[in-house]
C-alpha cells in the first residue's frame, strides 16, 4: 500500500467530530430549516391577505413565483461569490437577507402586493445564497472518513422547516395576525449571528485560494496542537484566484451531471406533490382535505426515504444510489400513471404505487444534495451547488408549466388535474427519473470515500483520491498529478 503523505488538508481531516463540530453542523443545518420556514410561511399569509387585499389570480400568482425566480438568481450569485470570498461571511449575509426581507412584510402598508412581491424576490434571493453557500461548507468541515454518512442525514431536518410553518400558522395566525406571523420570521436572525461569531471559514476553501496561515490557525485549534507542529499545506494546487462561471461550464461533465440530475428530481417531485392530492380525490371521490390527510401518508415515506438515502450510499456509493433514485422513480410512476385506475392491494394503484415512489424523488435528496456539493473542485464547489439550486428552482418552474401544456389547460398556474391527463403527466415525470439514472450511469463519477479535490485537473477523476473502508481507514492511495 502506498503511503500517504502528510499536509495540512490531510491532518485536518483527522480531526475528531467534537463538540465544537456538531455546533457547526448544527448552525449549518439551522440555516436550511429556517430558511425554509421563511419560503413557505408565505403560502398562509396569502391565503389570509388575498381576499383581504382582493388580489387578483396573476397578483397572487407573482407573489408566489417572485421567491422561485429570486432563488434561482441567489444561487448563481452567492455561488459566485463563495468561491471568491469565502464560505462563512456569504452564509451570513444570506440568511441574513432571507430573514430581514422576510419579516419586513410585517411593516408593508394594506394592499402593497408589489412591496410584498419585491419582498419575495429577496427572500428567495437569501434562500438560494443561503443553500449555495451551507451545502459546501457542511461538506468542506466533515472528515472524508464521515462525509457521505454525516452529509447525507443533514438534509433530513430541512422539512421540518415547512413543519414550522404549518405549526405556526395552524396555532398563532389567530392569535398574532399575519403581521405577527411574518414578524416571526426574523428568527433566523439568531443564528446568523451565532454563525458570525462561533463558527469558522472552511479549510479547505482557504487552502484552495492561497491563504495557508488562517487554514493553519484553524486546524490547530480543532486538533489542539500548536500551528508550527502542523505539516505544510498541499503541494500542487494552482490557487487560482478567479470565480467566473466560464471555469464552471469547463467542466462539462460534471455541468451537465448536476442539471440533469436536478432539473429531473425536481420536476419529478413538485409534480407529483403538485397534482397528487388533487388525483387521488378524483380517483377515490373524497374531498380535497382528506385527500390532502391521505397523502401525508406519502410525505412521511419522502422522510423515512431521506434517512435510508443517507446510509446506503456509505455501503453502494453516490453513483450506484443516484442510478436507483432515477431508475427507481422511472418505473413506479410510470406504473403509477399507467394503472393509475387499478385497484392494488384494496386501494386505488396509483395511491400504493407513489407510497415507494416517494422513497425515491423525494428521499434521493438525500444523496444528490452533497454530492453536487462534492463531484466540483473546492474551488467551484459553491458555484456546482449555486448551478444545481438553480436547476432546482427551474425545475420547479418548468414542471407546472409541462403538465399544463399535457392536461391542456391555459392556467399555466396551477394546471387542473382531469384523469384523461394523469397517465400522459404521470409519464413525463417518469422520463425525469430515466433522465436522472442514464445521467449517474454516464455521466456520474463517485465521491464516496475519496476526499475533496482541492484542485483536480479537469477530467481527472482519480486525482488526489484515497479509496476509504467502511472502518474509515485508507485502503489505497492514488497520487495526485501536479498540474502543468
Amino acid at each position: 500500500m502506498a503511503e500517504v503523505r502528510e499536509d495540512l488538508v490531510t491532518a485536518y481531516d483527522r480531526a475528531r467530530l467534537d463538540a465544537r463540530y456538531w455546533i457547526n453542523i448544527a448552525l449549518g443545518i439551522s440555516t436550511s430549516v429556517f430558511d425554509y420556514f421563511d419560503y413557505f410561511v408565505v403560502g398562509f399569509l396569502v391565503a389570509v391577505l388575498a381576499p383581504q387585499w382582493q388580489l387578483s389570480f396573476g397578483q397572487t400568482s407573482l407573489i408566489l413565483l417572485a421567491a422561485g425566480v429570486g432563488a434561482i438568481l441567489g444561487s448563481l450569485a452567492w455561488g459566485a461569490l463563495a468561491d471568491r470570498f469565502g464560505r462563512k461571511a456569504l452564509l451570513v449575509a444570506g440568511v441574513t437577507l432571507c430573514a430581514l426581507s422576510a419579516g419586513s412584510v410585517s411593516f408593508i402598508p394594506d394592499g402593497a402586493w408589489v412591496a410584498f412581491a419585491v419582498l419575495r424576490f429577496f427572500v428567495g434571493f437569501g434562500v438560494g445564497a443561503a443553500a449555495s453557500v451551507a451545502v459546501p461548507l457542511i461538506v468542506e468541515y466533515t472528515p472524508t472518513r464521515h462525509r457521505t454518512v454525516i452529509t447525507s442525514a443533514t438534509v433530513i431536518p430541512v422539512s421540518l422547516g415547512i413543519l414550522a410553518a404549518s405549526l405556526s400558522a395552524a396555532t398563532l395566525l389567530h392569535q398574532i395576525g399575519w403581521r405577527g406571523l411574518a414578524a416571526l420570521v426574523f428568527l433566523p436572525l439568531v443564528p446568523a449571528l451565532l454563525i458570525a461569531l462561533l463558527m469558522p471559514e472552511s479549510v479547505r476553501w482557504l487552502v484552495s485560494r492561497g491563504r495557508d496561515a488562517d487554514a493553519r490557525r484553524i486546524v490547530a485549534r480543532a486538533l489542539h496542537v500548536a500551528p508550527e507542529a502542523l505539516p505544510p499545506a498541499v503541494e500542487g494546487v494552482s490557487r487560482a484566484q478567479g470565480a467566473g462561471f466560464s471555469e464552471l461550464l469547463a467542466e462539462r461533465r460534471r455541468f451537465w451531471l448536476t442539471v440533469i440530475v436536478w432539473f429531473g428530481a425536481s420536476t419529478a417531485n413538485y409534480g407529483v406533490f403538485l397534482w397528487g392530492p388533487t388525483i387521488v380525490a378524483l380517483l377515490t371521490g373524497v374531498s380535497p382535505i382528506e385527500a390532502a390527510h391521505l397523502f401525508v401518508i406519502v410525505s412521511l415515506t419522502g422522510m423515512v426515504g431521506r434517512v435510508i438515502f443517507s446510509v446506503l450510499p456509505q455501503w453502494l456509493g453516490r453513483r450506484r444510489c443516484g442510478a436507483i433514485m432515477g431508475y427507481g422513480i422511472a418505473l413506479s410512476l410510470g406504473a403509477a400513471g399507467l394503472f393509475f385506475d387499478r385497484i392494488l392491494f384494496g386501494y386505488p394503484a396509483f395511491v400504493v404505487l407513489l407510497v415507494p415512489a416517494a422513497l425515491l424523488f423525494d428521499g434521493g435528496f438525500s444523496n444528490i444534495a452533497p454530492y453536487s456539493a462534492e463531484i466540483f473542485p473546492v474551488r467551484l464547489s459553491a458555484r456546482g451547488v449555486g448551478l444545481a439550486q438553480a436547476a432546482n428552482g427551474v425545475g420547479k418552474i418548468a414542471g407546472p408549466l409541462c403538465l399544463a401544456l399535457i392536461a391542456g389547460t391555459s392556467n399555466l398556474i396551477t394546471p387542473k388535474a382531469t384523469i384523461d391527463a394523469v397517465t400522459p403527466a404521470f409519464l413525463f415525470l417518469a422520463a425525469c427519473g430515466l433522465a436522472i439514472g442514464l445521467a449517474f450511469t454516464l455521466l456520474g463519477i463517485e465521491t464516496h470515500g475519496r476526499p475533496l479535490a482541492l484542485d483536480a485537473p479537469q477530467g481527472d477523476e482519480t486525482a488526489g483520491t484515497v479509496v476509504v473502508s467502511l472502518s474509515g481507514e485508507p485502503e489505497s492511495v492514488v497520487a495526485r498529478p501536479t498540474p502543468t
